[in-house]
């Protein structure tokens, strides 16, 4: 029955597999990433338990799409320092794994092809897999040998990296929650805010503008209204402040104290709690006109004569400034009189309904952009050419679409909830397919024996390359755990691994790390593939 209805087998892997994947052995649990093990196993029972080619790579291009929408504002730091280090430990453990193969091969007999698949499958490479089913079949007519080694090492490249990374928590001995912390772009953004009155005490900022005052770098505040004697009006960036103005300040407590050290002193008097003329309520950004502008361009305080005093975003609270791009999904803390907060409310659109229909126009016309990226070959050095194929042209379209942010009226970001949860479903079919689709081939080959030197080869090149990138990551490059273990999964260019980092640290910082080496490591990894084909007696050819 099962082999007769593949959304029934697709269903039955996913049932078993979800709840497997919330149980914590040793403090850790695969998540999502369970559903791969259960296809497997399943798959090991009958050749012709295994899902068709289109579910793991839809789950594929929708997993790769969502991430790099999620990931392509930090995407542009891609030539910092920081991004220079990731990139170099990344390249590192594929640069001696490369190396690795080589001798190995030599050592134990196997084949280029062999090798060249074997190395595919370690790093889960399926464009490098491509480069070397093309050279061989000009070469020699025969495909099977490139595919035998993939599959062989292709089970340990997905599953070794999670052992890895669970290894490397425990010998590190490190708090992923704390250490996240220590980040200053995540502790900015975890910091708990308040509201607190000030008094405009201090001589210096007599005569001062509010946005003199709240500039002042390395500093994140938002100035909500101003008394002056019995007027209230909203902090807009041109008032003026004087002598005995009671100001209200949003912000961290750093932040807060900067601000009554530069202002004067805390007043007892709370001006946040007086709501008799202006009003505070959190308001859905819900409006596909608002989302993907700034609030520089929306300019609210004219337009609307109202006040952005905190952006909650996801589980995140975080102070705005003119350069805050709103997102569909965002709730925004909104300072205004009573009278306007209808009005105001309107212009954001305020509907959480409207936040749980996707714009699947948007969604399906930039994945269709991505494939039809994907399909384009693009040259490498020596005649050959690659493509970046249903991962890869995705994710670069992504990334560039979600710098973008809108086109005209078509918005291409999604929702934070929407785009989590199609994240996880790509993720699932992914795994799913995959998982069926290896199973037979891999239990199957080693129950009787043939390929075990490639399988060990294999391991060893998946686990050699682990060490290393934590190891060269975190002792000498001084790079974070929580960032470390997206570099790694960027690295093996492996969803599934990016899947299992992001249950394990519990934030979006693996994110950032992987959706910037996966298209670097992609083309790498198909270079050295071309490097071990051509080393090995197996001239290099157009590459698919």
């Amino acid at each position: 029955m099962l082999i007769a209805q593949p959304l029934l087998l697709l269903v039955v892997v996913a049932a078993l597999g979800l709840p497997l994947g919330q149980i914590r052995i040793g403090g850790a649990r695969l998540g999502t990433a369970a559903v791969l093990f259960v296809g497997l196993a399943i798959g090991a029972i009958d050749e012709r338990l295994h899902l068709p080619d289109i579910v793991y790579l839809l789950g594929l291009s929708m997993l790769v799409y969502t991430i790099g929408l999620s990931s392509a504002s930090s995407f542009g730091q891609i030539l910092s320092r920081e991004s220079g280090k990731r990139v170099l430990t990344a390249l590192s453990g594929l640069t001696l794994a490369g190396i690795a193969t080589y001798f190995a091969s030599r050592q134990y007999g196997i084949t280029g092809p062999q090798a060249a698949g074997m190395f595919g499958g370690a790093f889960t490479n399926a464009s490098g897999l491509a480069s070397a089913v093309d050279a061989v079949t000009e070469a020699r007519g025969n495909t099977a040998e490139p595919v035998v080694g993939y599959s062989l090492a292709y089970p340990v490249g997905v599953f070794g990296p999670m052992l890895v990374m669970i290894l490397a928590r425990a010998a590190f001995r490190v708090n992923l929650a704390e250490e996240a912390l220590t980040i200053p772009a995540f502790r900015k953004l975890k910091q708990k805010l308040s509201v607190v009155t000030v008094a405009v005490t201090n001589p210096a900022a007599f005569g001062k503008s509010v946005a003199e005052l709240a500039s002042e770098p390395g500093h994140d505040l938002i100035f909500g209204r101003v008394r002056q004697g019995d007027h209230e009006e909203l902090a807009n960036g041109g008032l003026v402040l004087q002598e005995g103005d009671l100001v209200t300040v949003v912000g961290s407590a750093i932040d807060i104290e900067y601000a009554e050290k530069v202002l004067g002193q805390r007043s007892d008097e709370a001006l946040e709690l007086d709501r008799s003329e202006f009003d505070v309520r959190r308001i859905f950004v819900s409006r596909p006109d608002i989302a993907g502008r700034s609030l520089k361009q929306l300019n609210l305080p004219q337009h609307q004569q109202a006040l952005l005093t905190r952006v909650r975003r996801g589980d995140l609270d975080f102070v705005p400034n003119g350069d805050t791009v709103l997102e569909l999904g965002d709730r925004v803390r909104v300072l205004a009189r009573r009278k306007d907060m209808e009005g105001v409310s309107k212009f954001f659109g305020d509907s959480y309904r409207a936040l749980a229909e996707v714009d699947l126009l948007s969604f399906c016309l930039g994945l269709a952009l991505g494939l039809l990226l994907g399909s384009i070959p693009i040259p490498l050095p020596g005649g050959s050419h690659f493509k970046l194929g249903f991962a890869g042209g995705p994710l670069v379209m992504a990334l560039i679409l979600g710098r973008m942010r809108r086109t005209g009226k078509i918005v291409w970001s999604l929702p934070y909830s929407a785009n989590l949860t199609l994240r996880q479903f790509g993720l699932l079919l992914f795994s799913a397919g995959i998982g069926t689709r290896a199973g037979f081939d891999f239990f199957n080959t080693l129950s009787h024996g043939e390929g075990m030197n490639v399988f060990l080869v294999g391991l060893g090149l998946t686990a050699g390359s682990g060490v290393v990138t934590m190891l060269f990551g975190y002792y000498a490059l001084k790079i974070p755990l929580n960032v470390l273990f997206g570099v790694y999964a960027g690295a093996q260019t492996q969803p599934v691994s990016l899947g299992f980092a992001v249950d394990q640290t519990k934030n979006d910082l693996a994110t950032g790390a992987y959706s910037v080496l996966f298209p670097i490591a992609t083309i790498y990894k198909i270079i050295i593939t071309q490097m071990l084909l051509l080393s090995l007696g197996i001239p290099p050819a157009i590459v698919d």
